[in-house]
């Protein structure tokens, strides 16, 4: 496994990789990995014969009052997960390798982008969109892997890629947890002990959203009312949102007749953490 840092490096590998006829691809991450990630890899590992993953903690879709300046960062660490999990390269650039200090140009994706997270975080999905179009015009793969953990991110890097034609293909991964049920985060890193107990509640509380559905229950807005119930029982919690939206469009649904998705985002003390699930109708 290597590791480049410029732009120029890491377009040469893919022109020898391609000249040779190999399939690619392409992780993109922002570091701090965990086992989510090495699924994410690993699965690209199997399904194609070269992977690049990028770690670059892109500042563009953090917002003035967020985390950037303390998002984890360790690249021997990240850099032993991704040899273990299958990756050929990392593309590990520095901020001023990606953007231009007069850059005027970005993406952005409207409609999917208003609500859940973007709802939240003005302008993160803008960031997001801008530096994943340009890590495919980087690294020309055949797929991309994302984990389902971001389902809002999931959904517009997906439109984004059938509206501007991207020859590439999005695979969604199945959410990584721990053995007591929390999603696999970067952020989990920021818990304090008693913190990371009290963050259970989220995964608690989608699983009673899970059996009320299970029982037959179409009222989205009674579904959002028990899971509600369930976190504001943890006193360390507090609620972001509670959506129930529609799977594809992420528009709002009153009642479940198609699939949808459930998505939470919650702060335990200052650390935000989000879960979701898909249920299909």
């Amino acid at each position: 496994m290597i590791t480049v840092k410029t732009i120029e490096e890491a377009r040469n590998q893919m022109k020898s990789w391609k000249k040779e006829g190999y399939s690619i691809a392409l992780v993109p991450t922002m570091g701090s990995l965990h086992e989510g990630h090495a699924s994410l890899i690993n699965r690209a590992s199997k399904e194609n014969e070269k992977v690049v993953v990028s770690i670059f903690v892109n500042p563009i879709q953090f917002g003035p009052n967020e985390d950037l300046s303390s998002y984890p960062r360790d690249l021997d660490k990240d850099s032993i997960l991704c040899e273990k999990a299958g990756a050929h390269l990392i593309f590990a650039p520095e901020t001023s390798e990606m953007y231009y200090t007069d850059m005027v140009t970005g993406v952005s994706v409207q409609g999917l982008t208003t609500g859940l997270c973007g709802a939240k975080r003005p302008g993160h999905f803008n960031g997001v969109c801008t530096v994943v179009s340009k890590l495919f015009n980087i690294i020309p793969a055949d797929k991309a892997y994302f984990g389902e953990k971001d389902a809002q991110q999931l959904a517009i890097i997906k439109r984004m890629v059938r509206d501007l034609n991207f020859d590439i293909e999005i695979i969604g991964c199945p959410i990584v947890r721990e053995d007591d049920g929390l999603a696999k985060s970067s952020r989990n890193a920021y818990l304090s002990s008693k913190e990371r107990q009290a963050a259970l509640v989220l995964n608690r509380s989608l699983t009673k959203g899970k059996e009320l559905l299970s029982s037959g229950e179409k009222s989205t807005e009674l579904l959002k009312k028990i899971i509600r119930n369930v976190l504001q029982n943890e006193v360390l919690a507090k609620i972001d949102y509670i959506e129930v939206v529609d799977a594809m469009s992420l528009n709002d649904v009153e009642l479940v007749n198609k699939p949808i998705l459930i998505a939470i985002a919650v702060f335990i003390g200052k650390t935000r953490l989000i879960d979701n699930f898909i249920w299909e109708a």
